[in-house]
C-alpha cells in the first residue's frame, strides 16, 4: 500500500479519489437502466421474465418465479447445519440490537383542551433485494429483514437472482425462512427493483426497497425513488483503520484486507501516527497476499483505493477521519474510548483490537447496511426508524383554539394566504372580532 504523509492536499486528493467511486457519478449506466425500469413498468412479468432469461441465462415463468415451500425445505436438507447454527445464533444477536431502536408511538394532553402527539405505524410491504451470482450473502438477508420484522411490517418481499442451476442458493433460503421472509422470488438485477417498485403480475409492490447490489441494482434504485421509498444508493465497501504504536500490525493489515476483497472498488485505508506501524503494516499486507483466495481483487482495489496516511498529531488524524466519513471505522489507539467520543462521521464505529470489522458484518447485532461514499455524515445505519413511518396527531378543541385563533389569522394573511386565514376565521364568525 502507498504511504503518503497526510496534508491537506493528499487529504483532498484522496477524497476525489473515493468520490469517483459513487454510484452517482455512473451516468454511462443511466440510459440502460432506464429502458429496463420502463420496459418492466409498462410489460410486468413479461419483461422480468425476458431479462431473467438475457442476464442470468435462467427460464423463470409465473409458475416457477416465486419459491416454493418444497424449494425452503429442500434448501434446508443441503445447508451446511453448522452454518444453520450460526444463522440462528447471528439472529438472536441481530434481533436483541434491533429491538432496543423500536420507538412508541407517544400522545400529550393538556387541560385546556388540546392534545399533540406521534403515531408510529409500520411499512405495509417491503421489497429487500438480496445479491447473488459470484458470491452469497446469508448474513446481508439478516440485516435487511430483522429490522423490518421488529418494526412489524406485514409483508417481506424478497428478490434474489437464480444460480446457473435455477434455483436460490440453500444458505440464502434458509437464512430468509430464519428471519421470516414472507415471499420470494428468483429475480435480480435492475429487472428487481423495477418489479418491486411498480408491481407486476407475479410480484407485488412495496412500499420500500432495501438491499445493496450492483450498479444496475444502484441505479435502478436511485431511479424508483419517490415513486417507492429506498434505504439508500450504496457504492462499494470501505474501511479505515485509525492506530497508534499500540497497534498490532498484523491485526490492523488482516482488518484492512477483509474489506478490500470485497471487489476492485472497495477503499482500504490506514492513518496512522506511526511510521514505524505504517511500514510494518504495508509489510504485513503483503504476507497475506500470498495466501488470501481473492488477492488479484485485493491487490487491484488497494492499488486504486488503499492508503496509508501519516499523520503528525492524533488530532489531525481524527480530523482526518470525520472529513473522509468511511463506512467503517476502526480505532486501535491508546484510550480508544476517550478517541470515540470526537468521531462525528462513521457509519460504525469498532473499538479496540478484538473488535474488528467482521464482527459487525456477521455476528454483533448492529446493522452492516451503512452509508457508503462520505454519506455517514448525514445518513446512518439501516435500523427500525427505515421501516416506520410518522404521523403528527394534533387535536384541540373550540375552547383551546378560541384564544389563538386571531394570532393564526394574522399568520397567515402575513403569508397573504387568505384561504388559510379563512379556514380559521370561519369558526368564531359568529362573535365579533
Amino acid at each position: 500500500m502507498k504511504i503518503v504523509r497526510l496534508t491537506d492536499e493528499t487529504k483532498k486528493n484522496i477524497l476525489d479519489q473515493l468520490l469517483k467511486r459513487s454510484p452517482a457519478n455512473y451516468q454511462g449506466f443511466e440510459e440502460r437502466v432506464n429502458a429496463i425500469l420502463q420496459n418492466v413498468r409498462q410489460q410486468g412479468d413479461e419483461a422480468v421474465f425476458a431479462y431473467t432469461k438475457q442476464f442470468d441465462g435462467i427460464t423463470v415463468t409465473a409458475e416457477t418465479v416465486r419459491v416454493t415451500e418444497e424449494e425452503i425445505a429442500e434448501a434446508y436438507r443441503n445447508v451446511d447445519q453448522t452454518l444453520l447454527g450460526t444463522i440462528r445464533k447471528a439472529l438472536v444477536n441481530i434481533r436483541s440490537y434491533h429491538e432496543k431502536q423500536k420507538k412508541c408511538s407517544w400522545f400529550e394532553s393538556t387541560e385546556n383542551g388540546t392534545m399533540l402527539g406521534q403515531k408510529i405505524t409500520p411499512l405495509a410491504t417491503v421489497g429487500v433485494y438480496v445479491p447473488g451470482g459470484k458470491a452469497v450473502y446469508p448474513s446481508s438477508v439478516l440485516m435487511n429483514v430483522v429490522p423490518a420484522k421488529v418494526a412489524g411490517v406485514e409483508r417481506i418481499v424478497m428478490t434474489t437472482p437464480p444460480g446457473q442451476d435455477g434455483k436460490v442458493p440453500a444458505s440464502t433460503l434458509a437464512a430468509a425462512h430464519e428471519a421470516g421472509v414472507d415471499e420470494i422470488y428468483k429475480v435480480g438485477g435492475a429487472q428487481a427493483i423495477a418489479a418491486l417498485a411498480y408491481g407486476t403480475e407475479s410480484i407485488p409492490k412495496a412500499d420500500k426497497i432495501t438491499g445493496p447490489g450492483n450498479i444496475y441494482v444502484a441505479l435502478a434504485k436511485k431511479a424508483v425513488y419517490g415513486n417507492v421509498s429506498i434505504d439508500s444508493v450504496a457504492g462499494p465497501s470501505e474501511i479505515l483503520v485509525l492506530a497508534d504504536e499500540t497497534a498490532n500490525p498484523r491485526y490492523v493489515a488482516a482488518d484492512l484486507l477483509s474489506q478490500a476483497e470485497h471487489d476492485e472498488m472497495a477503499s482500504a485505508i490506514l492513518i496512522t501516527t506511526s511510521e514505524q506501524l505504517a511500514k510494518q503494516v504495508s509489510e504485513e499486507i503483503e504476507g497475506f497476499l500470498k495466501t488470501l483466495s481473492r488477492a488479484n481483487i485485493i491487490r487491484k482495489s488497494l492499488e486504486q483505493y488503499g492508503f496509508i496516511l501519516l499523520a503528525d498529531s492524533l488530532d489531525e488524524a481524527i480530523d482526518a477521519v470525520n472529513e473522509i466519513a468511511s463506512e467503517h471505522l476502526e480505532i486501535v489507539t491508546k484510550d480508544a474510548f476517550q478517541v470515540m467520543t470526537k468521531i462525528r462521521n462513521a457509519g460504525a464505529i469498532f473499538i479496540g483490537e478484538y473488535s474488528s470489522e467482521p464482527l459487525g458484518d456477521y455476528f454483533a447485532g448492529p446493522n452492516h447496511i451503512l452509508p457508503t461514499n462520505g454519506t455517514a455524515k448525514f445518513f446512518s445505519p439501516l435500523s427500525v426508524d427505515d421501516f416506520v413511518k410518522k404521523s403528527s396527531i394534533v387535536y384541540y378543541s373550540r375552547e383551546a383554539l378560541k384564544p389563538i385563533h386571531k394570532d393564526i389569522i394574522a399568520f397567515a394573511e402575513a403569508e397573504q394566504l387568505t384561504a388559510h386565514a379563512n379556514s380559521i376565521r370561519v369558526r368564531f364568525e359568529e362573535e365579533t372580532e
